[in-house]
């Protein structure tokens, strides 16, 4: 029940009805909350409470998951892109927290690249790094993705995600309930356009502060370990290693990631 006291509301953009959750805070400044893939905006129930009223907060449906139902149209990663930057128009938000998981965080990558003036402050959870240079082997799992997802059956591919994503019962059991509201074909159209964000920068640091979180046990592709580069190559990176969690961090362990929030936001 953390959304209890959120509006809920939507906004239509790019064939799709995009549906948001909003809290108005007593200042101008917004804390932005981007889900992972398959996911919808529940992911971030144990986060939203913690932040005091001077934030206004919002939580999305990115298209294509929740709310947010794509039809005939296809994900594309930069129709989600462009919604994110139309839901800051609306609200007039001149600039942002950014907090972001698996996906969210690619996302928010994506417009700290292009629009770093739109950022305040970045929290990327459990996300892989979108200017990376890719290993032969990451290049090659990539190319041949799509075909492996294929050869699943669904309800093997949803259950094998949620223990992919995490380790407590309560997250295992959010993302079977979200997956199990797609379709397969939705699903691997979602992963597949995911890639499109991965642009080998090496040069590319940020200019602004980030919080890098990683749970422990995090086993999905090469996040750990890239990650651990990240924070060690790009000094405006702060890395926090999340005990007894796996990709969903902020689920499997929401008090401790909740401290690391609390205190970067308040450094």
């Amino acid at each position: 029940m953390a959304f209890i006291d959120f509006q809920q509301m939507s906004f239509h953009n790019l064939d799709c009805e995009i549906n948001y959750w909003y809290k108005k805070g007593n200042s101008n400044d917004y804390i932005i909350f981007l889900h992972g893939a398959g996911c919808d905006h529940l992911m971030f129930e144990k986060q939203v409470s913690i932040f005091d009223k001077k934030y206004n907060l919002i939580a999305w449906d990115a298209r294509g998951h929740g709310f947010s139902k794509l039809y005939e149209k296809k994900f594309n990663f930069y129709d989600m892109f462009n919604d994110c930057l139309k839901l800051l128009e609306i609200h007039k938000i001149n600039k942002a927290i950014f907090i972001g998981q698996s996906m969210g965080g690619n996302l928010a990558q994506e417009i700290a690249y292009y629009n770093q003036n739109l950022i305040d402050k970045l929290i990327l959870i459990n996300c892989t790094r979108n200017t990376q240079k890719l290993t032969f082997f990451e290049k090659y799992s990539i190319k041949y993705s799509r075909n492996i997802f294929n050869c699943y059956p669904w309800k093997i591919l949803i259950q094998q995600s949620a223990n992919a994503c995490g380790n407590a019962e309560y997250t295992k059991s959010y993302v079977r309930k979200c997956f199990e509201k797609m379709e397969k074909e939705k699903f691997i159209e979602i992963m597949m356009s995911l890639f499109q964000c991965l642009h080998e920068d090496q040069k590319y640091k940020f200019n602004l502060p980030v919080l890098l979180i990683c749970g422990k046990n995090d086993k999905a592709g090469n996040i750990k370990k890239v990650m651990k580069i990240w924070a060690k190559e790009d000094d405006s990176c702060k890395l926090c290693m999340i005990e007894n969690a796996g990709h969903n961090s902020n689920q499997d362990n929401p008090d401790e990631v909740n401290d690391k929030i609390l205190l970067f936001l308040k450094e």
